[in-house]
């Protein structure tokens, strides 16, 4: 049996941690060790860690300065002894047989990453749409088409839900300073040919918590990741355009759909002409709505959208917001 490091990156999360660990600790594939890279926590979570990390000798805690998720990865691979790295966000948890499964499909199909399906709930329990739909079978994608398929938001980039071989980090890390980071590490993997094996099978349980970066603390709240997921977009787009022309369509949908999510998410006080980022994003959508509305990709409704946002965007968000109650 492959040594498997999981990497647990911490912060502010005591009440969640000890059940995401367990849900570690208790998996069928025995041989692994677990990280837990404590991210500069003020609320007692660094502790839980060496406590944790006494009860079992296959746990090892590190602590570090506040810097962010990829940070915390980034330190935590440094320190992984295993042939084999797979990611859980601390305030998740994972079925038993998770890694059983995925390290079994790894080593016989000899790909370098293999994943499964996600189980989206909040942190009362109640179960969110599916954002990414598993396979009927196994399947494995070649780097071109799993491209492809997170293009069309039907393909999953989290690291949490796969397993990965270790040698595929030692000339990339997590890029520091910035969200929606899981998408720019795995399209620099599809970027140098790597296959994803793709499993049916549902394992890991994402839990959205208020406050987190997908969920809003109040109205005034803006998480960055929205702006970052632009560059992202952007940054795709380019490569699109230099290795997979046939896929420029897909990638300006893509780019489309991102300044929309954008849009319809800022706070109405942001929307500013001081605000750099929020004007270049509404000229873009007004340089290219011909090309917008001609996207075969692109739902109706996201099509009237991104119109009418492009003409008005403070005055159909004000609007918006008053239907829907906010």
């Amino acid at each position: 049996m492959k040594l498997l490091s999981v990497i647990v990156p911490v912060y502010n999360t005591k009440p969640y941690l000890e059940r995401c660990v367990a849900s570690i600790r208790n998996q069928s594939y025995e041989n692994l060790e677990i990280l837990l890279i404590d991210d500069g926590s003020s609320d007692q979570s660094g502790s839980l860690c060496e406590k944790m990390a006494l009860e079992d000798k296959r746990v090892r805690a590190f602590h570090k300065e506040n810097g962010g998720s990829s940070s915390a990865r980034n330190l935590g691979l440094q320190y992984a002894k295993g042939e084999y790295i797979a990611f859980v966000d601390s305030d998740d948890y994972l079925e038993k047989d998770m890694y059983a499964y995925l390290m079994e499909a790894i080593q016989r199909t000899k790909v370098n990453i293999a994943q499964i399906g996600r189980i989206e709930e909040t942190e009362e329990g109640e179960l969110q749409p599916e954002v990414c739909k598993i396979p009927y079978q196994e399947i494995i994608y070649p780097a071109d088409l799993f491209l492809k398929e997170l293009l069309m938001y039907r393909g999953d980039s989290s690291f949490c839900t796969k397993v990965i071989k270790k040698e595929l980090f030692e000339h990339a890390n997590f890029p520091e300073g910035e969200l929606n980071e899981d998408l720019r590490l795995m399209v620099a993997f599809l970027e140098q040919g790597e296959k994803i094996l793709s499993l049916p099978y549902e394992g890991y349980h994402v839990v959205y918590r208020m406050g987190s970066n997908t969920r809003k603390k109040g109205k005034e709240s803006f998480s960055r990741a929205y702006l970052d997921s632009v560059h992202n977009a952007d940054r795709i787009y380019q490569l699109v355009i230099k290795k997979y022309p046939e896929m420029k369509a897909e990638a300006e949908r893509f780019g489309a759909y991102q300044r929309l999510l954008y849009l319809l998410h800022i706070p109405i006080s942001q929307m500013k002409k001081t605000n750099q980022s929020y004007r270049s994003i509404v000229k873009y959508i007004q340089k290219n709505r011909i090309a917008i509305r001609k996207n075969p990709y692109l739902t109706k409704k996201d099509k009237k959208y991104l119109c009418i946002l492009s003409i008005a965007p403070r005055w159909v968000r004000m609007i918006h917001a008053k239907y829907r109650g906010l």
